[in-house]
């Protein structure tokens, strides 16, 4: 309901009119006349009221948006914040990019520190300093081998490379395996790294509604699908994870018309129990990357691939050096250490639990049913139904340390949903994790009053 009975003072105010309106709100709100859920009148009913322009109420409410006072909901209106979420302040560091929870009181710095001065100390050191053989050291490949067994996939050393992360995996794949003008099946939301590959080496995306078998085969009727690009588990940005029967049917597609599987499985290990891949399946076909950066830190820059065969390892390595020489030595020596003691099962598991709690926040203050989301994932898909508001929701989520990225970032064709990723990762507090949330809970509710902060 509107708040009717507020109307600010602009007769003994001295400078531009849209700051005496922002300062009125202000002190209303600060001695109670307006509360934490109370709609503000229109812009253009307040404009008319006041006899001013209505650009100098919209600066008005924007600088008091900007200040943290308020939040505008598209058509629903502008809205006060709850007294709880304004007091909280900014936080000192934005989460950034897609990237895992920074766990309090982890032991991964520590872990690094000890690690790296272990390898350093060792005899026959100065090796880690020193370039290594095109497609990683026979350690740092063996151990990749271990890494896929965590899966359920089984791997030769010589199948395996180790890469700078999986970006750095994915420009070696489409460039040892695909050329200009080649189909790739995809879902109708992509990662945006493999979008920006894809299109700079002149491939052609088809995305699907839904990554299925029925609509893979329903693809092939119409064209040549040369690979099949998929997340398989909490799919950025979407959070879908195919299960293990859809996941065989899109085997059997694959197999049947000689599709080549990239199966970009960034977060398959925080699962608590991980789904094996496509690339068991059908191992002559499939590519696949697990990498670190999506489940411990993307500071490591370490990613391994199983390539098909010996052969497309071969040809997989050659790439990865003429456009990145090799993965940062140290880092992989490192995260070799954690894989054959067991500290990186645990650092794993600690990524895991945190994403957990964060979730369980969510749940606790989001509307029911407004995200999709995996239980042991860090990133929600926020459905904004017909009140797009993608842009206001983004930038208000930036100013409390979080980031909501619109669907039109992810789309892979012409399809263009309502809807955002946010991420609950990165160094952001419980605080100002509650906060960003509660804020993106009061763009969620429908018209009216907004809820108190929980």
């Amino acid at each position: 309901m509107v708040k009717k009975d507020w109307f600010p003072d602009l007769d003994s105010a001295d400078g531009p009119k849209y700051l005496a309106i922002a300062e009125s709100m202000a002190a209303a709100i600060e001695a109670g006349d307006l509360r934490g859920g109370d709609r503000l009148p229109p812009q253009r009913d307040l404009a008319a009221r006041l006899g001013v322009d209505l650009t100098t109420v919209t600066k008005a409410y924007d600088q008091a948006r900007n200040r943290g006072l308020i939040v505008a909901r598209g058509r629903a209106g502008s809205f006060v914040l709850p007294q709880d979420v304004m007091a909280a302040g900014p936080p000192p560091r934005d989460t950034g990019m897609n990237m895992p929870p920074e766990v309090e009181g982890g032991s991964l710095l520590a872990l690094w520190e000890r690690t790296t001065s272990a390898l350093l100390s060792a005899p026959g050191a100065g090796g880690r300093l020193h370039y290594v053989p095109a497609g990683g050291s026979e350690a740092d490949r063996i151990a990749g081998t271990k890494i896929f067994e965590r899966v359920s996939l089984a791997s030769h050393p010589d199948e395996v490379i180790v890469t700078s992360g999986s970006q750095n995996a994915l420009h070696a794949i489409i460039g040892a395996t695909l050329a200009p003008g080649d189909t790739v099946a995809c879902g109708p939301y992509v990662y945006p790294g493999f979008l920006a590959l894809a299109r700079k080496a002149g491939l052609k995306l088809a995305p699907m509604t839904r990554i299925e078998a029925a609509n893979l085969e329903a693809l092939c009727r119409t064209r040549k699908i040369a690979a099949l690009y998929l997340v398989p588990t909490n799919d950025n940005p979407t959070t879908t994870t195919l299960n293990a029967d859809e996941r065989a049917a899109i085997a059997e597609v694959a197999l049947r018309h000689a599709i080549q599987i990239i199966e970009d499985d960034a977060y398959g290990l925080l699962d608590e129990r991980p789904l094996a891949p496509l690339a068991s399946l059908v191992p002559e076909l499939g590519w696949y990357i697990a990498t670190s950066s999506k489940i411990i830190s993307p500071a490591l820059r370490v990613a391994h691939v199983r390539a098909p065969s010996l052969r497309q390892a071969m040809a997989l390595a050659a790439v990865v050096h003429d456009t990145n020489v090799m993965a940062p030595p140290l880092n992989a020596a490192l995260l070799t250490c954690w894989v054959e003691d067991g500290r990186y099962d645990r650092l794993i598991a600690e990524t895991r639990a945190e994403a957990k709690r964060r979730q369980a926040l969510a749940a606790e203050i989001l509307p029911p049913a407004s995200y999709a989301a995996h239980p042991c994932g860090y990133h929600l898909w926020v459905s904004l139904g017909d009140d797009d508001n993608a842009a206001q929701i983004g930038s208000a989520l930036a100013g409390a340390g979080m980031t909501a990225i619109s669907a039109d970032s992810f789309s892979a064709g012409d399809m263009r949903a309502p809807a955002v990723r946010v991420s609950l990762g990165g160094a952001i507090d419980t605080a100002g994790l509650r906060r960003g949330l509660t804020m993106l809970s009061l763009y969620l509710t429908s018209a009216g009053p907004l809820p108190p902060v929980i």
